[in-house]
């Protein structure tokens, strides 16, 4: 009997740990009253390196009179993959229009990303969000996600999940500078 009442005691204890720790993490994911980055919002500012341009940054906020489409990737999401080629497609026939697309690797690793890069031969803009700061200040999941920011710098629209050509040529036509 000393063995059972033993062990129904460290499970309790460990079962108490468990519930425990589960309603930290709740409270802290729940309660942090993080603003969520919405449709109609002024999109946040940052800057990163560019990995397509050695020694270049890009900063949104220079970017202001163009329609902007931010794509939060990563090499080992599918979807990412599937969109790429339709985002440069699409890149070569806007970026004389006004729009221009950032596309912003959340990979922990530049070879990976430019290994990725380079075999597809993408032309836009690629940078590397190193430390996760971006991805969380837009409140990023899942991947991919894609923001398109209007010329003043406003969120039309939020994407999440892949696109396909012809809905992705449709939001970048809602983004397109009038002038």
């Amino acid at each position: 009997m000393h063995k059972k009442k033993k062990r129904l005691i460290i499970r309790t204890v460990i079962l108490s740990i468990l519930v425990l720790t589960l309603i930290g993490v709740l409270y802290v994911n729940f309660s942090n009253e993080r603003p969520v980055v919405a449709e109609g919002d002024e999109a946040p500012n940052f800057k990163l390196k560019r990995l397509d341009a050695e020694g270049e940054t890009i900063e949104l906020k220079d970017l202001e009179g163009k329609g902007v489409m931010l794509n939060f990737w990563a090499t080992y999401c599918e979807p990412c993959k599937e969109e790429m080629p339709y985002m440069d497609e699409l890149y070569q026939e806007y970026k004389d229009k006004g729009i221009e697309i950032v596309a912003i690797s959340v990979d922990s690793n530049e070879f990976v990303i430019n290994n990725f890069y380079n075999k597809l031969g993408l032309s836009f803009p690629s940078v590397h969000d190193k430390n996760g700061a971006v991805m969380e200040a837009y409140d990023i999941v899942p991947l991919p996600t894609s923001f398109f920011v209007n010329p003043d710098g406003t969120i039309e629209r939020v994407v999440k999940g892949a696109l396909t050509l012809e809905r992705l040529e449709g939001y970048l036509q809602e983004i397109l500078p009038t002038s």
